[in-house]
């Protein structure tokens, strides 16, 4: 009830507007057919927004009037006629027609309810055999206008293909169910706008869009496109009849912005060129969407070069034959009416004075898609009517969702071109251009996009000739930082930044300009680098000159001790021999051959075994050869000092064989340390990375040190034992140099490890490897030095010395000078 309230009311408004004017004898508006197809055009504009208190429909011819709109009203005329006159598509039907003069948004009702009405009435949701008189519908141009009518069509599933609906939300189908369109969606034409960006390397731009369903879904595409991308929107605004155009400039002006992207219809476009002109806007890159890209009055506008280049995306220009004969043909008809013809309202032109060179020579802008829309409806009424090559089967019922069903399988070559559709009703044929506005004042192809089968982009830049200096504009906030440089964001935008080099172990990543990633392990880079490289591996080889003399050191080492030892041997019962430990001296000598063992393993490869043999022979061996020293100064001091204080505690000492209890028990302590540690968790190959473009392969002498804590703690107090007790012997008779001895080789000790201590703390390299193998030799050549070799002396060089006589002397004389205080 209420929607036939409506009806009448706008119907109402419409035949009180109703003027007596001059048009062709045979409408324009109107053809009969077989089957009628509906049309929407908006060949008048209303200029500004209309407010009215009564509903009341709008008088078209009265309002602003728009050549290209006209132009292809007048190609869906000439599809008609063309396919009427086609013996092979849909013979012995003819195609009819109702176009409607669409102007407004709101205020075109009565077209729309006539087309859909059924004798005089509309029937939504009808059960009936009754159907709307029309079979298709070609319309509407904008998307605000479509949006305000497509609901009445969806509703009985009549077939509406928009010629310059572009917004996404026509691709829902389960809002839109029978609509399909010929043009290209918002999402292709902003994929065209992002690739010139990125082509011309553009990272600063505003947007600028009509703020209707158009301009608002066009941003929201543009947004969504950009994000996660180099480039930003400085600025945006919505432009309508009412927009400062002064404000707007001034504020790009002050966002420093030189590329423009203009997503607008052409008459808001026109104000806002007209504006730079007059307000002396200087070199910028206008970037033109599709709807104005090939305008016919502003590329020639006086002026125009001055704002700077102009782009744009268009329809190509596609050459439809037969159109320019049938306009001439058309207009060389043009008579004056008949008073009593009856016309409906927004069903007449008023553009008599129009000649066939004005409607040819318009913009050409979705002339195709108006050509392509109507034969798209041809071929699938083709499909129901099971035409074949010489007649239709005319007694099949034709439904609108019959038209609907065969026009998703459209599959037709137009004009070289494979008509199709995807499953949101989009089309999957269409080349876009790449437009220039050149010198001459005409629109330039210079490159084109193919969305389909894949994407193809292509664009010839030699043909632009850049207004201003000759040279391609830039548009960024901060320019882009130089390699190696990462970026620290500033403000709001990601394209305001700052540049910080990367340190020297990190790079800057391609796809993440804003942040610093770190070399592997195995790779280094200097500071300020976009890459890294491998790191040479380095170790001591066999072959080294150090690895060399370290291992010429240890093999006179064991000479020596096997010499010492042969020369004990034969001198074993003399006095020299037995007061330097007696069969402990080959103890001692054992274990340091043996302690020997873990300086060749300071070279080569670090593996896990070498690190263990390392470690484990020395620190092992060591400790027996510490608990003798401890043991022998211990006895030194128990002779001279303690024995004849403490005789029982001498008593016990050599009673039970305390030394070798003593020995055994440190000997088997560390054992039992060094094979749990090094057993459960083996220290592992070490990288030193100390060095940029290398790393020095040896094992993880820190970690070794923390779980051999234990072992190291009690070689150290064996050494300080032996140091303090031998240090206690210091005045002993002066020729008996026992216990000088033991503490000048503790000394010596204590010096070489608190040097080695001090050279890895300042060093590093390969070398710490020969310099910890050098610490170790000579912590068995100060055994020798300090103790073993002075002895030697005396039995090859002073046998007077080696008699029992001799250190008796000693004794008694030490004796009687101690007891005398």
């Amino acid at each position: 009830m209420f929607t036939l309230i409506f009806v009448s009311l706008c119907l109402l408004g419409c035949n009180l507007h109703v003027e007596t004017k001059c048009i062709p004898q045979t409408s324009e508006f109107k053809k009969k057919g077989d089957y009628l197809l509906g049309g929407l055009f908006d060949v008048h504009h209303v200029n500004g927004t209309l407010y009215s208190n009564t509903p009341e429909a709008v008088i078209c011819s009265s309002e602003e009037f728009t050549l290209s709109s006209y132009r292809r009203f007048q190609m869906m005329r000439f599809s008609i006629e063309e396919i009427n006159n086609s013996t092979s598509l849909l013979p012995n039907v003819t195609l009819g027609y109702e176009i409607f003069d669409h102007c407004s948004d709101t205020k075109n009702f009565p077209s729309i309810f006539r087309l859909i009405s059924v004798n005089g009435s509309v029937q939504p949701w009808t059960e009936s055999a009754n159907f709307s008189k029309v079979i298709a519908m070609v319309g509407t141009y904008t998307s605000t206008a479509t949006l305000a009518v497509a609901p009445l069509f969806m509703m009985d599933l009549i077939p509406m293909i928009s010629y310059g609906a572009s917004s996404s939300v026509f691709s829902r189908k389960q809002n839109f169910p029978s609509f399909l369109r010929t043009v290209h969606t918002n999402k292709d034409v902003i994929e065209i706008i992002w690739k010139l960006l990125e082509e011309f390397k553009w990272t600063w731009v505003a947007f600028l869009y009509i703020d209707d369903d158009y301009g608002r879904d066009g941003l929201n595409v543009f947004v969504k496109k950009i994000n996660g991308t180099k480039i930003c929107m400085a600025y945006s605004h919505g432009l309508s009849e009412n927009t400062d155009y002064s404000y707007l400039i001034e504020q790009m002006e002050l966002q420093k912005v030189n590329v423009i992207i203009v997503f607008t219809t052409e008459w808001t476009a026109e104000g806002l060129i007209n504006s730079a002109i007059q307000q002396n806007v200087k070199n910028k890159v206008w970037i033109a969407a599709d709807a104005w890209s090939l305008h016919k009055e502003l590329p020639k506008k006086a002026g125009i070069r001055n704002i700077g280049t102009v782009l744009g995306v268009a329809e190509p220009k596609i050459t439809i034959p037969g159109f320019n004969d049938f306009i001439y043909s058309f207009k060389a008809q043009n008579q004056c009416e008949s008073e009593e013809q009856d016309s409906f309202c927004n069903q007449m032109c008023n553009c008599s004075s129009l000649s066939a060179e004005d409607i040819i020579t318009a913009d050409p802008s979705f002339n195709f898609p108006v050509y392509s829309a109507v034969y798209a409806v041809a071929h699938a009424l083709h499909a129901v009517l099971q035409c074949g090559a010489d007649s239709c089967n005319k007694d099949i019922k034709v439904h609108p969702d019959m038209i609907l069903e065969k026009l998703k399988k459209s599959n037709f070559t137009l004009l070289n071109q494979t008509v199709q559709y995807d499953d949101n009703g989009d089309p999957k044929f269409g080349p876009y251009a790449i437009v220039f506005w050149n010198e001459s004042g005409d629109v330039e192809e210079i490159g084109s996009y193919t969305f389909h089968p894949i994407p193809i982009f292509k664009i010839n830049k030699s043909k632009i000739h850049w207004h201003g200096n000759g040279k391609v504009p830039k548009s960024f906030c901060s320019e882009d930082c130089s390699g190696g440089h990462k970026k620290k964001q500033e403000g709001f935008h990601k394209c305001c930044f700052s540049c910080t080099i990367c340190p020297k172990e990190t790079y800057l990543n391609s796809t993440d300009a804003y942040k610093c990633m770190k070399c592997k392990e195995t790779e280094w880079s200097p500071p300020g680098s976009t890459s890294c490289f491998e790191r040479k591996q380095e170790y001591v080889p066999f072959n080294d000159p150090g690895a060399i003399g370290v291992m010429v050191g240890t093999l006179i080492l064991l000479i020596f001790i096997a010499a010492i030892s042969v020369l004990f041997a034969l001198n074993y019962n003399t006095p020299v021999v037995k007061s330097a430990g007696g069969p402990m001296c080959f103890l001692i000598l054992g274990c340091l051959s043996l302690c020997s063992i873990s300086v060749f393993f300071y070279f080569g490869e670090p593996r896990v075994t070498f690190c263990v043999l390392r470690f484990v022979p020395f620190l092992l061996f060591y400790t027996v050869c510490l608990a003798c020293f401890a043991v022998r100064s211990f006895q030194i001091v128990c002779i001279f000092k303690i024995s004849a204080k403490f005789p029982n505690i001498s008593r016990v000492w050599t009673k039970y064989h305390a030394h070798w209890i003593f020995i055994a028990a440190a000997s088997f302590l560390q054992a039992i340390l060094l094979i749990t540690h090094f057993s459960l968790d083996p220290p592992k190959q070490f990288k030193d990375t100390f060095y940029s473009d290398r790393f020095i392969l040896g094992c993880d002498f820190d970690k070794t040190l923390n779980d051999s804590l234990i072992s190291i703690i009690l070689a150290f107090i064996l050494i300080l034992l032996s140091f303090c007790f031998s240090y206690t012997g210091k005045n002993l008779p002066k020729n008996y140099n026992e216990a000088k001895a033991i503490t000048f080789c503790m000394f010596l000790l204590i010096l070489i490890w608190i040097s080695f201590a001090t050279f890895i703390k300042l060093f590093h390299g390969k070398s710490i490897n020969v310099i910890n193998a050098s610490a170790v030799l000579l912590s068995l050549y100060s055994y020798l030095l300090g103790y073993f070799f002075p002895k030697c002396y005396i039995i090859l060089f002073k046998p007077e010395k080696n008699t029992e006589q001799y250190f008796q002397d000693l004794i008694q004389c030490y004796t009687r000078s101690a007891s005398s205080f």
